[in-house]
């Protein structure tokens, strides 16, 4: 039995990981060790009678982890050139790097990622940092560049700590707080993928390229110590399931969810707008008007992160909203700030500094809105349900690289802001295919009405759900109504 929209804001738990009360009174998922032989510290046990806070200072460590383990996957794009000296290869050789770390992310992804639904997280979460802190320490000695390379793809694919982690919060943080605990952690990531560049450029100035991977060995090092302190263990979902049949299952949300879909398409289309813009700033900076260095550029990246910084605010905001008027809202915002790159980002500088900072903004609410409403499709399979969300980005950045890229070469900027602003508009008639209510199970529809505050939503279910028990006990139990949905399991 699928549930509507509507059932899925009222929730009566305080955290979602919550198992059925037959296994929160199983006593055989209180683990007290690690890997059979590491001990857990004590206030980090699950016991199915103390729920854990999901605090600020947690919520905050997600982010941080996040931060500093994506950012494995762009310390090597401002190297390049470190690297050719170094390994004494050409060009050509060298830019197989950044190709071979983004299919090894791919590959986690797809293979490592939906393990979040079928595995411990502490456990798991713990094995990837260790691994990707081990085989950056190979990174940072190797003298091989086909070494070197073989390493990447293994770290790309081992670098999905953040996409078990955003999942978890999900699970963790109380319902009305959900999309400011997403937004977090969201912020934590992309804030990674802009200072890693900024870091790596910085050092490998000054220093050597190695000195870059040393200090990521450091980091991760102390994110790994962080996780071992702070994160909370809680007994695996879904162990039901045999891992081929949680692969399979994604693969279905990916075709039959007709939510999934219509995010998935939305993703697609945002995210190649967001990485064309990105990409093709710096042609467009530093050519005629502009003419600016290469420093004065990088600095853009600084009007990225105020932006990425303002995203925990916004969370606030799409917390108080149903997820699709809070997704109307950032695709509007994405529409009026390329507009304003389609009208004067070759003109004016201010235009750019503007659009930058709205871009990244709107990006990244639409983002976590898109990301709280598939999470409300099942509690149980919120890290196939990420995965599925971040493939979609994935596959929306290799197309706005190369297509983004293409269109500004050949055509000029205007060219390619104008076909941003076309993407955004697709991605509006996506979103009102389908209204905010419309049962999940339809494709098309605004069935269920227009309302956009949650609270006044919520209010209206339990409303609902009192009259229905008030009908039930007025009737024999042989004839009462099959009984609402508890939980997730099973969808």
């Amino acid at each position: 039995m699928s549930q509507s929209p509507a059932e899925t804001i009222v929730e009566t738990t305080t955290h979602d990981v919550t198992m059925n009360s037959k296994e929160e009174n199983d006593l055989s998922d209180i683990n007290t060790r690690d890997f059979g032989f590491v001990p857990i510290p004590k206030r980090l046990r699950f016991n199915p009678e103390k729920p854990f806070h999901f605090g600020l200072v947690l919520n905050c460590s997600f982010g941080f982890a996040s931060t500093f383990i994506v950012a494995n996957l762009y310390y090597c794009q401002p190297l390049l050139i470190q690297f050719s000296e170094s390994f004494g290869v050409t060009y050509d050789e060298v830019s197989r790097i950044p190709t071979l770390i983004q299919a090894g992310y791919a590959t986690g992804l797809l293979l490592i990622s939906p393990l979040g639904d079928l595995v411990r997280r502490r456990q798991l979460v713990l094995t990837l940092v260790f691994m990707s802190t081990t085989l950056t320490i190979g990174l940072a000695i190797t003298t091989n560049l086909q070494v070197f390379e073989a390493i990447s793809f293994l770290i790309g694919a081992v670098t999905v700590t953040p996409q078990i982690l955003m999942p978890l919060a999900a699970d963790l943080a109380a319902p009305e707080r959900r999309a400011s605990a997403l937004s977090v952690v969201l912020s934590g990531l992309m804030l990674g993928v802009l200072i890693a560049r900024v870091l790596a450029g910085v050092i490998g100035n000054f220093t050597s390229w190695r000195v870059v991977y040393y200090m990521a060995i450091g980091v991760q090092c102390f994110v790994l110590a962080g996780a071992y302190l702070l994160l909370p263990d809680y007994p695996a979902k879904n162990r039901d399931l045999s891992y081929w049949q949680i692969l399979y299952s994604m693969a279905k949300y990916a075709v039959t969810e007709p939510l999934v879909v219509q995010t998935a398409l939305m993703n697609i289309a945002s995210s190649a707008c967001f990485t064309a813009f990105w990409v093709t700033l710096t042609f467009l900076l530093g050519g005629s008007p502009y003419y600016y260095s290469t420093l004065v550029i990088g600095l853009f990246g600084l009007v990225g992160m105020l932006g990425v910084l303002v995203g925990p605010f916004t969370g606030r905001l799409i917390d108080r909203l149903v997820p699709w008027y809070a997704t109307l809202v950032a695709t509007i915002c994405l529409l009026v700030f390329s507009a304003v790159q389609v009208g004067a980002g070759g003109i004016n500088v201010a235009a750019v500094i503007i659009s930058c900072f709205g871009l990244d903004v709107a990006r990244q609410m639409q983002q976590v809105s898109l990301s709280t409403a598939i999470f409300s499709i099942s509690a149980s399979a919120r890290a196939r349900l990420n995965a599925i969300l971040i493939l979609s980005l994935f596959i929306g950045q290799v197309m706005g690289t190369s297509v983004g890229t293409e269109v500004f070469v050949q055509h000029g900027w205007r060219a390619c802001a104008l076909l941003m602003m076309a993407l955004y508009g697709f991605n509006m008639c996506i979103l009102l295919l389908r209204g905010p209510h419309c049962p999940r199970t339809r494709w098309f529809g605004y069935e269920g009405g227009l309302e956009a505050r949650k609270t006044i939503v919520a209010e209206r279910e339990r409303d609902r759900r009192k009259d229905i028990e008030m009908g039930k006990e007025s009737e024999p139990l042989s004839t009462s109504d099959t009984p609402l949905p508890q939980n997730d399991k099973g969808q």
